[in-house]
Formats: C-alpha cells, sequence, structure tokens
C-alpha cells in the first residue's frame, strides 16, 4: 500500500483526482454503507466495534456544537430528516476515520502519553488567562462545546496522533517545476460555457397533487412540521424609577435632610500649622527658649527639626481638615493665628506647633442644593417603597395563587397579558434572561394546557422586578396535517418539479450528444443564453465543479452536461472553451509553496482513502437509526 501511496503522492494528475475522490466522500459521508448489517454496533472496522453509544454521543456532541454555532438557524436545520441523517452519517463517517488511523498508528508504534495530552490541553490560548491555563475556562469552554473532560481528552489523542501522521507522511513531499506548471493549468484554468435553465418554480406551478400524495409526504416527513412550545402569560411588572417619577418629597423632608448632612454640601472648617519636631526634651526647650527670645519660627524648622520634609518648607504642614488632624495637634488647644504651642511630646518624640490660618467651615445655601436633596429624597423615597411594593405582591401573588387578581390590587395597577409566544419570539415588555428562564422550566406550567402557578418575586437588572403567570400552553409537537396542508402542497409540487425538470434536462441532454439539440430545444422552448467565464474558487459550489467535470472540447465540438443552480434548477450546460491556467511570474514562488503544503495534505487524505479501500468495514443496525 505505501509504495502505492508515494507513487500517487508524487503525479500531480493522480493528486488531484485522489482529492477530488475525497471531497467527493466527505460530501456523500457513508451514505451508500449504511445498508445491511444485523448486529447492535454502528461499525465494525477490521473487527473493532463502534458501538451504538460511541455513535449516539458522537451525533450529540455535534448537536450541540452546531447549536452553539447556528442558534436558532440549527432548530430549523434540525426539523429536517434529510439533514440530521446526513449529520449522522458524518459523524459515523468521522468515528470510522479516526479508529482506521489509531490502528494504524499503533501499526508504525505512532503512541501519545497522557503527559502530551496534558502538555497540549495547557498549551491552548483557548484554555488561558494571562497566559497561564486556567482550569475554569477550560471546562466552560468544552462544556460549551458538547463535551466532557474524558472525551475532550480523547479528542485531543486522536489530533496528536493525526498530526504525528501528517508530519511522517507530508514533511517529505516536494513539488518539480513542471508539476506546478501542470497544477496551474489546471487550477487556474478558465471554462467558457453557456447555460439553460428549466425553470423549477414554473414547472411547480403545473403540478397536479393527490390527497393521498400529501398524506404520504407528511407521513414520511413529520419532524419537518414542528410546532414549537408556545405560551400566553399575564405579568405584573415594578419598576422602581417609574415609581421615583410619582414620589413626593415635603419641604419638611429637604430641610431635615440638610440639617443633617451639611458636611455633604460644603467644606468644613481647615487649619494651617507648621511644625519643629525635636529627639529629646532638652532640645525641644532650647528651641521654646530660641521662640520666645523672637527668633523666627521657620528659620529654626529649618535648622533644628528633625523632620526633613517639613524642615524645608520651614515646618508648614499645609491645610488640615478635622478627619486628618493629629489628636496631639487638637489637643494643643491653639485658637488664635500665630500662635505657638509649648513642647508637645508624642510617641514619635517632640515637637512644637503653631497655627498658621485658619479658613471658617462654608456650607452652600439650602437653595443651591435643593434640587439635589430633592431627587436624592425621591430615589430612596421610591425605593423603599419599591422594595415594599415587592414584599406585598409577593404575598398577594402567594395567598391567591389561581389569579394575579389580589397582586393587581396590592400593585395599583393591571396585570399585562399576551398572545401565544415561543421561547424564540419573546414579547419585549418580558423579554429578561431570568424571566424567560421561570416561564419555561416547567415550575409555572399546569397540566394539560391548564393555567399554571404565579411565579415568586422575580428581579431583574435595573431595579425591576416581576410577577408572571402562565395563563395557557402547548407543548413542542407534530402540526396537524390540516394545519400545514398548504405548505406540504408546496413542497410536494415543487418536488415532483425537480424530478421533471431533471428528467427533462436529461432527455433534452441526450439530444444534444446526439446532435439533434436545437430542435429539442426549440421545442421545450429553451436557448443557451450568453457566454460566460467560470474560473475554480477556493470553495467551489456543486454547479461549478460540475462545469470542471466536463471532459475538454474536442475539435472545436462543445461538450454537454446537466447540474443544478442554487436555486433547485436544473441547468444544461455547454462548455465551449478551456483556456490553460497560468501563474504571474511574480507569484510563482509563492504559488510553490502553497503547492507544496497542498501536496502534505492530499498525501495525507490518501493514506486515509487507502485505510478505507483495505479496511473491512461492516456497518450495523445502530448506523440507521434516527
Amino acid at each position: 500500500m505505501m509504495d502505492n501511496l508515494r507513487a500517487a503522492s508524487n503525479n500531480v494528475v493522480l493528486k488531484i483526482i485522489l482529492a477530488l475522490i475525497i471531497l467527493s466522500f466527505i460530501l456523500t459521508g457513508v451514505g451508500n454503507y449504511l445498508v445491511g448489517g444485523s448486529g447492535d454496533y454502528a461499525a465494525k472496522v477490521n473487527g473493532q466495534e463502534i458501538g451504538r453509544a460511541q455513535l449516539e454521543q458522537a451525533v450529540q456532541n455535534q448537536r450541540n456544537r452546531l447549536q452553539q454555532q447556528l442558534g436558532d438557524q440549527f432548530s430549523e436545520l434540525a426539523g429536517s430528516d434529510g439533514y440530521m441523517q446526513q449529520l449522522r452519517q458524518e459523524s459515523l463517517s468521522n468515528l470510522i476515520d479516526v479508529t482506521l488511523l489509531d490502528q494504524y498508528s499503533k501499526k508504525l508504534g505512532i503512541t501519545v502519553s497522557d503527559q502530551q495530552i496534558k502538555d497540549a490541553i495547557f498549551a491552548t490560548p483557548q484554555f488561558q488567562t494571562d497566559g497561564r491555563f486556567d482550569n475554569a475556562k477550560y471546562l466552560q469552554s468544552i462544556q460549551s462545546m458538547g463535551y466532557s473532560a474524558d472525551n475532550f481528552a480523547q479528542l485531543m489523542k486522536q489530533q496528536l496522533i493525526s498530526q504525528q501522521l501528517e508530519q511522517a507522511y507530508g514533511q517529505s513531499d516536494f513539488v518539480l517545476p513542471v508539476e506546478s506548471k501542470s497544477l496551474a493549468e489546471l487550477l487556474l484554468q478558465v471554462r467558457e460555457v453557456q447555460t439553460a435553465t428549466l425553470d423549477t418554480d414554473a414547472l411547480a406551478a403545473k403540478q397536479q397533487v393527490t390527497d393521498a400524495e400529501l398524506q404520504a409526504f407528511y407521513d414520511q416527513n413529520k419532524n419537518s412540521f414542528i410546532s414549537p412550545e408556545q405560551v400566553k402569560v399575564s405579568y405584573i411588572e415594578m419598576d422602581a424609577a417609574a415609581m421615583q417619577g410619582k414620589t413626593e418629597v415635603t419641604d419638611a423632608d429637604i430641610s431635615a435632610y440638610y440639617d443633617q448632612h451639611k458636611s455633604e454640601f460644603g467644606q468644613p472648617e481647615r487649619r494651617r500649622y507648621s511644625v519643629i519636631v525635636l529627639k529629646s526634651q532638652a532640645d525641644a526647650d532650647a528651641v521654646a527658649a530660641e521662640l520666645k527670645k523672637g527668633t523666627d519660627f521657620a528659620e529654626l524648622a529649618k535648622t533644628k527639626s528633625t523632620d526633613a520634609l517639613s524642615a524645608k518648607q520651614g515646618g508648614d504642614l499645609g491645610w488640615m481638615e478635622p478627619e486628618t488632624t493629629l489628636p496631639e495637634f487638637k489637643n494643643a488647644n491653639l485658637t488664635a493665628k500665630g500662635q505657638v504651642s509649648g513642647v508637645i511630646k508624642s510617641d514619635s518624640g517632640f515637637f512644637i506647633l503653631r497655627l498658621d490660618d485658619v479658613t471658617p467651615e462654608q456650607v452652600k445655601p439650602l437653595a443651591a442644593v435643593r434640587n439635589t436633596i430633592t431627587d436624592k429624597l425621591k430615589q430612596e423615597k421610591s425605593l423603599d417603597a419599591y422594595y415594599a411594593l415587592q414584599q406585598k405582591v409577593s404575598e398577594a401573588a402567594t395567598n391567591d395563587n389561581e389569579s394575579l387578581t389580589s397582586a393587581e390590587e396590592v400593585a395599583g395597577t393591571k396585570a399585562v397579558h399576551t398572545d401565544w409566544f415561543t421561547q424564540n419570539q419573546i414579547p419585549a415588555g418580558i423579554n429578561f434572561k431570568p424571566v424567560v428562564q421561570a416561564i419555561f422550566d416547567g415550575g409555572l406550567i399546569g397540566q394539560d394546557g391548564a393555567p399554571g402557578s404565579n411565579s415568586d418575586i422575580i428581579t431583574v437588572d435595573g431595579d425591576r422586578a416581576f410577577v408572571v403567570r402562565v395563563e395557557a400552553h402547548k407543548a413542542e409537537g407534530v402540526k396537524p396535517f390540516a394545519e400545514v396542508k398548504d405548505q406540504v402542497t408546496t413542497l410536494v409540487k415543487r418536488q415532483k418539479a425537480q424530478d421533471q425538470a431533471r428528467m427533462d434536462g436529461e432527455k433534452l441532454l441526450t439530444a444534444l450528444k446526439d446532435g439533434k439539440g436545437d430542435e429539442a430545444m426549440k421545442a421545450a422552448g429553451l436557448s443557451f443564453g450568453a457566454v460566460q467565464k467560470v474560473q475554480r474558487s477556493q470553495q467551489p459550489s456543486a454547479f461549478e465543479s460540475n462545469i470542471y467535470a466536463l471532459p475538454h472540447p474536442q475539435k472545436d465540438q462543445p461538450v454537454y452536461g446537466l447540474t443544478q443552480d442554487n436555486k433547485g434548477n436544473s441547468v444544461l450546460v455547454k462548455l465551449n472553451t478551456v483556456t490553460p491556467g497560468v501563474v504571474p511570474e511574480a507569484d510563482i514562488a509563492r504559488f510553490n509553496q502553497e503547492m507544496q503544503q497542498t501536496s502534505s495534505n492530499v498525501t495525507f487524505d490518501a493514506l486515509l482513502t487507502n485505510l478505507r479501500q483495505e479496511a473491512k468495514i461492516k456497518y450495523g443496525s445502530a448506523a440507521q437509526n434516527q
């Protein structure tokens, strides 16, 4: 097998063929294999079982990841049997690939230790905070992706093994100049085509359907007609901000608050001191004597004080408010500007203090702060009333659990009643996560659609609270046929139209290939349109891929094909010319580098394809379960 693999990896044409095979395989999954098998397992790979539980877990993990990525859009996809079957097939295909790689890595002696797995997890930036592994972030991240710690560790092991295999078979690849030129001609080629479209919508309008056909389609696709869970609720909202506008504040309230909080509306008395700090009683006495003789306080502070910081300022300590004034300063009882204290003993030594200046207390007049006080009192009173109202409404809703009537009387307002809504269409007035959770967690829902219980107080951000009651409930279920008959009719007509378009297209294609196309196209009322230039994109559409699958025209004779566009219309294609691609001189080096990387990837993919071809894969009944 390895000789064949190496030969394939060094031949450009075979690489492209392998790439196309792999792409086709990825798109189709294992649909062709999901037949037969009688064991209660998903698949056996060379005798190694992939169990039902393993497949179900893989499917569930994939559902969880898609739910995280797509949100509400995934709910629509999940209603399609075809889509969910495809998801199941892809999950099983991935499990088979992982099993094959695991088996092959063991043959090569490639192993991954628990420590390597741990190191890889620790090194993942997604699981780090400030460059260090964060266990809480790690657990939260993998849980949001639908993994347990054990499952994620197993996934990391598989990825590490795949990386080692890819390095083993990829790093030795190289691309020759002739290969690069051939690949450029293939990848960058331009195809000129003309198309003629068989309009499915026009054909659908002409389709006839029977009630039996509609009923059969409905029975086979009931999961596509799911009615989501719905509720009707009534609720009472309590809003502290709204209550503030209704709160009254009296002049007496304002005056009382002003008198009790004057310090908030001005500046308290401030005093400015200077100080001379000394080590001993003797030094302090000597300085005190100098001051009595009239020696300048500032000069003595500069020359005698042991506090270097204040000494530089002539002893000046700056302005002090009562809260920042030392007790020793207050106890000196200096009252007049320029007054000097005697020697004061403190824990840090001895000092002499001078009162340099006093600024009396300054308070803004009531008129200047009246609006500020009014707003503050309204806020405080409204919050008090808000919490008191919450308590009263809670008690009323609990004591009378059959309706919100008592709660309405206490709240002084009528409850709001909603129409039917789903969890994806919440009315704006109650679109808050705590409220939505309370409504849909089941605790407030009655039996068989009957009204449920009153909720307790539900608080949300912004000082708001709700009491909610579920008035009616419809469980999730399949919509009755009568309700969706028009929708089913549209789907069946379109399906029949697509089938007719495909059959008509195949007949026209046969006529074109037989040289009888002009007459057939005219009879069908079709003609080929203007010439389009098609070039291969990085992620080609099915339409583009089908055009590139057509063989080259020979002797100026066009080649015809049949494909579909993104609207589901059948499209006849007339391929006129194929122009080989050319890489500009300035881009050749970068192109060669990219081709070498692509070659490495193809080699690894070719390994996986060959492993599948040589493996004994048996599919069990669990693979077919929906």
